[in-house]
């Protein structure tokens, strides 16, 4: 019986690869192809990390040039994982403003730790890279 981190970090390679094998047939995420990723597969998680006056899509743009260190207009997986890393950072913060803690939102964060467990995640679909 595989841990949910297990499973989170397996499933974290099976998505990347399902989209970065689209058009181009590379190893790399385009930024057409992250965006597509993150609507895809993480839409709710998105809308509940999303800072306050910031737009999916500029949220979206904002983690890939953080993340593409080397400034070539798309990600590799090691790069991807900073992504994931600054969303799950981004999703810890917000899960811990809530009322009486000096924020002053008034929104419920107390939900913050159960995002993306009740869908499959599509392990078993190998596509062969051995690199």
């Amino acid at each position: 019986m595989k841990t949910d981190l297990e499973l989170a970090l397996e499933c974290a390679v099976n998505v990347y690869h399902q989209y970065a094998v689209q058009r181009p047939m590379d190893d790399y995420l385009s930024k057409n192809e992250f965006s597509r990723l993150l609507k895809e597969t993480a839409e709710p998680f998105l809308r509940n990390t999303v800072p306050p006056n910031t737009n999916t899509d500029s949220y979206i743009q904002q983690l890939f040039t953080k993340a593409d260190a080397n400034h070539d207009g798309r990600l590799k997986f090691t790069e991807f994982l900073t992504t994931l890393s600054l969303v799950a950072i981004d999703a810890h913060n917000r899960s811990h403003e809530g009322p009486g803690d000096g924020h002053g939102h008034g929104h419920d964060h107390g939900h913050g730790h159960d995002h993306g467990h009740g869908h499959d995640h599509g392990h078993g679909h190998d596509h062969g890279h051995r690199r």
